[in-house]
C-alpha cells in the first residue's frame, strides 16, 4: 500500500469485524502446495573482503552509492520483487512456488542476475545475520520509517539495530490442511514454533555486532526478543491457532496512525482493540488493520501462509537454499513431519510457559546454538529426516548434495555458521582494529 492511501473516506471498523477479519485470513488452510522464501542481504563494498572471502572492517557503503545500485537493480527483469530495507539492506521475495525445485530455480538466477549488475559497481552480497561491524543506520527516510525507529526506540536500541542491521532466510509454507494430522494446520503452528528453536540453532550466524563480540551465536535473534512482547511474542500455542492469533493481533500496540500529510502519529499504549472502541485518536479503517498487521514481528507469522522468520541470513552464494530445503522437507513430506514433530514435542516442557521467542528454550538456541546437547540431538535427527525426504520432493543432486555438506559441516559436529566466525584466526586482530577493548564476549 502506497503511503499517500492513508486514510481517505473508508469507512470505520468496529472491533468485531476485526475480529471476524483475522479470524477469517490468518489460515487459509488445503492441501500444502505452495513454497516461498524471502532472503535478506547486507550489502557491503567488495574490497572489505580478504582473500578467503571473510568480510571486514570498512566503512559503509554510502547512501549515494546504494540508491544508485538499486536503481539499476530495479531496471532488471527479475521474476522475485526486490524491496530496500530501512538500513539499505537488499530484499528478494520469492513468488509462491508450486516445488521446492521450481522456488530455487527461480530465485537462484534472480540472484546470479543481482549479482552479476553489483559486481562493476564495487557491491556485493553478504550473507550475515548482523552486520559485525557497522553501526545502524537508516537509508530510507519515509513516515513509515520514522514512526517505526521513534516507536521503537522507546524499549531501547533493539529496534534500531533490527530495522538496519540484520539480514535472515524466511521460508514461508502453506498453513496445512484444515483437518489434524501431521499436514494439518494446527500440527504445522504447533511444529513452527517447537522447530523454530532448531532453525535458528542450526543456522546462527551473527555473533559479532559493531565490531563486538556479542555472546551469542544468533546476536539477530536476540534483537526480536528484544522488541516489546505485543510485537515480537508468540501467541499462547494452547487452544485454537485462529482464535488466540485473532486475541494477540488485536491487543497487540498500534505502533502508528498514518496520515495523508506530514509524520504519522506514533501513540503510547494503544491497542488496536482499544482504537475500534474508541475511535480516536481518527476511525481505524480495513486499510489501518491490514497495516498492522504489517508492524507484528513474532517468530511465526500467519499471514494465510505460515512465514518463519527466526533463520539468520546464511554465508555463500547458495547457502539460502540449505535452510529453505530443510524447512520444506520437514513439513511438507508426511514422514518427515512425523519425525521432526515427534522429536521436538519434549522440548515444550523446557520452553515452559514463556512465549517464543522469549523463553529459555529460545534464548538457548541463540547463545549455544548446536552446543546446547538437548537442541543438537533434535537437529540431528530432523536434519536426517529432511535429507530421507528430499527426493521424495523431488529435490535435485545439487540441493542434495548441499544438505548433506552443512551436515556433515555443522550438525553432526554440533556447530553452526557463526562458530567460523568465532573461530578466525585474526578475530582479534580484527576486533582491534575496530578498537575494540575490555571482556570477550564469546558464548
Amino acid at each position: 500500500m502506497s503511503e499517500g492511501d492513508c486514510t481517505g473516506v473508508a469507512p470505520m471498523v468496529t472491533e468485531a469485524e476485526v475480529e471476524a477479519l483475522v479470524h477469517g485470513i490468518c489460515f487459509k488452510t488445503g492441501p500444502p502446495r505452495s513454497i516461498g522464501v524471502e532472503l535478506e542481504w547486507l550489502v557491503h563494498d567488495v574490497h572489505g573482503f580478504d582473500n578467503a572471502g571473510g568480510y571486514t572492517p570498512r566503512q559503509p557503503v554510502s547512501p549515494a552509492r546504494l540508491e544508485a545500485a538499486y536503481a539499476v537493480l530495479r531496471a532488471l527483469p527479475l521474476h522475485s520483487p526486490l524491496t530496500v530495507e530501512p538500513g539499505g539492506q537488499l530484499e528478494l521475495s520469492s513468488l509462491p512456488a508450486a516445488s521446492l525445485m521450481e522456488c530455487v530455480t527461480a530465485v537462484s538466477a534472480d540472484l546470479s542476475a543481482v549479482r552479476t549488475a553489483l559486481g562493476p559497481l564495487g557491491l556485493a552480497l553478504t550473507g550475515l545475520g548482523t552486520d559485525p561491524w557497522c553501526p545502524p543506520s537508516r537509508l530510507l527516510h519515509e513516515p513509515r520509517y520514522d514512526a517505526m525507529e521513534k516507536y521503537l526506540d522507546r524499549a531501547g536500541t533493539a529496534g534500531r539495530h533490527m530495522m538496519c542491521s540484520s539480514a535472515s532466510v524466511q521460508v514461508c509454507l502453506d498453513a496445512g490442511y484444515e483437518e489434524p494430522g501431521p499436514l494439518g494446520h494446527g500440527r504445522r503452528w504447533r511444529l513452527a514454533h517447537l522447530l523454530g528453536p532448531v532453525l535458528v540453532a542450526a543456522f546462527a550466524n551473527s555473533p559479532l555486532s559493531e565490531g563486538r563480540l556479542t555472546g551469542w551465536r544468533s546476536t539477530r535473534q536476540v534483537l526480536w526478543a528484544d522488541i516489546e512482547p505485543g510485537r515480537s511474542a508468540a501467541p499462547p500455542l494452547d487452544g485454537d491457532p485462529r482464535t488466540a492469533w485473532t486475541r494477540h493481533v488485536l491487543d497487540a500496540p498500534v505502533m502508528c496512525i498514518r496520515a495523508d500529510d506530514g509524520p504519522w502519529t506514533v501513540p503510547k499504549g494503544l491497542s488496536l482493540r482499544a482504537w475500534t472502541r474508541s475511535g480516536k485518536p481518527r476511525p481505524p479503517t480495513r486499510e489501518d488493520v491490514d497495516y498492522h498487521l504489517t508492524t507484528l514481528f513474532p517468530p511465526v507469522r500467519p499471514r494465510g501462509h505460515l512465514e518463519l522468520r527466526m533463520i539468520d541470513a546464511q554465508p555463500g552464494d547458495d547457502g539460502w537454499i540449505v535452510p529453505l530445503a530443510v524447512t520444506t522437507a520437514l513439513f511438507d513430506d508426511p514422514e518427515a513431519a512425523e519425525t521432526a514433530y515427534r522429536t521436538v514435542k519434549p522440548l515444550a516442557e523446557r520452553a515452559g510457559p514463556g512465549p517464543a521467542p522469549r523463553n529459555e528454550l529460545w534464548l538457548s538456541a541463540a547463545r549455544q546454538a548446536l552446543h546446547d546437547p538437548e537442541l543438537h540431538e533434535a537437529a540431528v535427527t530432523c536434519f536426517a529426516a529432511a535429507q530421507e525426504a528430499l527426493p521424495r520432493l523431488g529435490a535435485d543432486e545439487a540441493v542434495r548434495d548441499a544438505v548433506a555438506a552443512f551436515t556433515d559441516r555443522y550438525v553432526a559436529r554440533g556447530r553452526c555458521p557463526a562458530d567460523d566466525l568465532l573461530d578466525l584466526p585474526d578475530l582479534p586482530d580484527l576486533l582491534d582494529r575496530c578498537h575494540v577493548h575490555g571482556k570477550d564476549a564469546r558464548p
